[in-house]
Parts: C-alpha cells; structure tokens; sequence
C-alpha cells in the first residue's frame, strides 16, 4: 500500500555555525496534520534544526522539502511566504497593542486579505482571546500570551508551524494550558514540529517523538506505542 507523500520531508540536513557543524545529516517526514516533537539534550540541535528549516540559519547540505518544492537555502521571507511558520521562545508580540491588532500583524504577508474570517477563526480556536480582542497584550498571563503568538502565526495560514519551546519560560500552572492551545491547534488540523523540554508536555500533545543527539536523528516513534515509564527515552536523551 502506498503512503502519502509527506508534507515536509527533511534528507541529510547539514547545518552549522561558522566552522562548528551543529546539523550532522538529519533525516524525517511530517505528514499533513501531525504533531511531531524534537526531543534531545542542550545542544543536541534542537532549535538549530527549527532556524534552518525556517531560513535563519542557512543549510551547508541536505534538502528541505516542502508539498514536493526544495526550500532548502531559501531566505527568510521566502520560506514564510511558502507556508513554515516559526513561534520563537521570545514570542516575539507588541505589547502595548491590543490583542486584535497583534493578531492582524500575522495576515500583513497576505496583505490583509481574509484577515476578517482568519480572526474570527482564531477566536474560535482560542475562545479567551476574543473575550480579550481589545486587551493590550501586556496585560495578559503568560499563557494567554503564547495564544496570542500562535493566533498571530495561524493567521499567516501556515502549512507547517515550528514552535520553539513553547511551554519555556512559563510556570508549571501554565503547562496544562500549553497543552490545551496546542491540542486546539491539532484539532483545527495544524501540522507541527515542536522543540519542548518538557517530556510530559511533549508526550501529552505529540503523535511521534524524534530524539536528536549531537545533530543526527538516533530514534523515534509513535507516542501511542509508548507504554508504561518514559525511562528509556530520557536515557536516549541524556545519556
């Protein structure tokens, strides 16, 4: 039986940071509508692999395959245009406007068209940022804060989503919510590659897990196939 040609296809991806290889031939495929997360210790390559993937770090090798077009070495901008979408750790959002107006931002590359039915779209994703569209974004929790950031991302209307830890920096209270925003994503059919430290985050929200060590894919697999402790994938990662 054939299988589907993925969504994104990453082959022997090769990256680094002047002359230190940091991406040393990592290979995986995200089908449409999966949820997958890159899982690994500091500095095993992690987010170096979401910035090359996104254009900000440039590939030295290897091929980044989007719906069947080489992306690879593309610029920022391009790649954007082309659907990878990238929520950083920082966030990245503006903090005296108003929740609606960090949201329009995202539909700028669309030069606005739609924006009207994405919004709506958002808020029905996310049902506490319309309760708060005309809240400036300073005010809200650290939770309703990382909403916004993936709302301003959906609006761009991504075909693959990267989020970059997206529980960091938040206290544990908060890390239920992550898991409830990001599952909201899945179920509005989001595909995404997520970096998250947090292996009970990560396994909650995740349908296959990718372990990275010093830049090269070492396992993986389907989370529903994980059974009992997660002991073996924490020894895969650290040790």
């Amino acid at each position: 039986m054939a299988t589907a040609e993925p969504l994104l296809g990453v082959r022997s991806l090769h990256a680094a940071y002047g002359k230190k290889e940091i991406l040393r031939g990592v290979d995986f495929a995200i089908q449409r509508g999966e949820t997958v997360t890159l899982l690994g210790a500091n500095g095993s390559g992690k987010s170096t692999c979401l910035n090359t993937l996104s254009g900000f770090v440039r590939p030295t090798q290897g091929e980044i395959v989007l719906e069947g077009e080489s992306i690879a070495g593309l610029p920022v901008h391009q790649i954007f245009r082309r659907g990878i979408v990238q929520v950083s750790q920082a966030r990245d959002l503006f903090p005296e406007l108003s929740v609606e107006d960090n949201l329009l931002l995202g539909a700028l590359v669309r030069n606005a068209a739609g924006a009207g039915t994405d919004i709506e779209r958002v808020f029905h994703i996310f049902p506490r940022l319309g309760e708060r569209r005309a809240q400036r974004v300073r005010t809200l929790s650290g939770g309703e804060q990382q909403m916004v950031a993936l709302g301003r991302a959906l609006m761009s209307r991504p075909k693959v989503l990267l989020l970059d830890e997206p529980s960091g920096g938040l206290s544990p209270r908060f890390v239920e919510e992550i898991a409830s925003t990001v599952n909201a994503l899945k179920r509005a059919g989001t595909t995404m590659l997520m970096v998250e430290q947090n292996l009970g985050l990560a396994f909650k929200v995740a349908d296959r897990f990718i372990i990275l060590r010093d830049g090269a894919v070492i396992d993986g697999g389907a989370v529903a196939a994980l059974k009992g402790s997660h002991e073996d994938i924490v020894r895969s990662i650290y040790l």
